[in-house]
């Protein structure tokens, strides 16, 4: 990036910020801060900075208009001292991270920025689903990065004090590694008998029983032939067993709404398994492992803006997140209404607020909040007016 890009880029987030209320984290004054200035030759962050240091947050935003702002998940004693060791842990949030560009089946030189964005907010949804009915956390902040995908926060208490290990261990819950289906059916006493029925109080179980309740009741809505192909899709499943597990869900309901893996024979483990294994491949959440079990985690600043696209690192609450468009909603409307000169040096297609279309090389005039959306991310330079 050239002199007067980057010049022009930190005047301009300098006017959001003399415009934007950034609030604060909780216990602002435990955590350590970094930022990365519009500085030539690289990206270098400068951290091991207290809330002290820096001053009134907003004053110094508006001062120095950083290229990109963070915080620390964990909080200290001395969040300013030189070194991890001096500064005192005292706890951290629990912080998840979902890059678009790491997705399973995303090619990031093969998927469009937006729909990128979108495979990670399905993602996303994915996660909180999981955080919500299976950890029943209450303090969470959901946050659009800004850039490839979305944070999410967890400030209960109760997760405070995790080490490193013990936030691995929920990793591996929610990624699902090395799930044993064979573990989510259990042994109970009826009386003078045994059955083994599947968990379905809550967890990996609970999710596979109501995938079986669903597909149940998908199977009931066809014709007889047409849910014996269904299910003969699945492997280990012939015709005979076909025929056997639709009898069950026909004339003994109860038996599957009770998780009842031995109604039907071995059909119905078998496709327990199947369903087990869909569940698992449809429901988990990619998150980024390392940032999880990180417990001192710098993270973006909600209501900054990253210096790799000019979008804000947007909050969201639970019920915006189905209809939030980041390259829409996050747009700062500070860069709305006015157009800007750039030389255009990456040509090609672009979806942005609200528009798709396609840039050819060149100087050209353009909106401003596009101009500094092509500008941050390498596609565009600043030209005089």
């Amino acid at each position: 990036m050239d002199g007067r890009t980057r010049e022009y880029l930190e005047g301009r987030f300098g006017d959001y910020y003399r415009s934007a209320a950034v609030p604060l984290p909780p216990a602002p004054g435990e955590r350590e801060w970094g930022v990365i200035p519009w500085s030539a030759g690289g990206t270098r962050m400068h951290r091991h900075q207290s809330l002290l240091d820096l001053g009134d947050l907003d004053d110094y935003l508006t001062r120095s208009a950083p290229r990109h702002v963070y915080f620390s998940s964990a909080r200290f004693s001395d969040p300013g001292a030189s070194s991890m060791d001096e500064k005192g842990w005292r706890g951290a949030d629990l912080v998840f991270d979902i890059d678009a560009d790491h997705l399973p089946g995303v090619d990031p030189d093969e998927t469009n920025y937006a729909d990128m964005l979108e495979f990670g907010k399905e993602a996303l949804l994915d996660l909180v689903d999981l955080l919500e009915r299976d950890f029943d956390f209450d303090e969470m902040q959901v946050v659009f990065s800004g850039g490839r995908g979305y944070h999410v926060h967890v400030r209960d208490d109760s997760v405070r004090q995790l080490d490193s290990d013990a936030r691995r261990e929920i990793v591996d819950y929610i990624r699902a590694i090395d799930l044993d289906v064979e573990g989510l059916i259990e042994t109970r006493q009826y009386g003078t008998t045994t059955r083994r029925v599947l968990r379905t109080e809550g967890g990996w179980g609970r999710r596979t029983h109501q995938r079986l309740l669903d597909f149940a009741d998908g199977l009931m809505e066809m014709e007889e032939d047409a849910a014996l192909e269904r299910l003969m899709e699945l492997d280990g499943i012939g015709e005979g067993r076909a025929k056997t597990i639709l009898g069950t869900f026909r004339n003994n309901p109860e038996a599957i709404r009770d998780g009842n893996v031995e109604a039907g024979g071995p059909g119905v483990r078998t496709l327990v398994e199947a369903l087990a294994n869909e569940t698992v491949e449809d429901e988990t959440s990619p998150i980024d492992e390392p940032v999880t079990t990180d417990t001192k985690r710098l993270i973006r600043l909600p209501k900054s803006l990253h210096g790799g696209s000019g979008l804000v690192v947007q909050p969201l609450d639970r019920d915006e997140i189905d209809d939030f468009d980041p390259l829409v909603d996050a747009v700062p409307d500070r860069f709305r209404g006015e157009e800007t000169t750039v030389k255009v040096t990456d040509a090609g297609p672009v979806t942005f607020d609200g528009d798709t279309f396609t840039l050819q090389s060149g100087v050209q005039s353009v909106r401003e909040s596009l101009g500094i959306f092509l500008m941050t991310r390498g596609r565009a330079e600043k030209v005089q007016q």
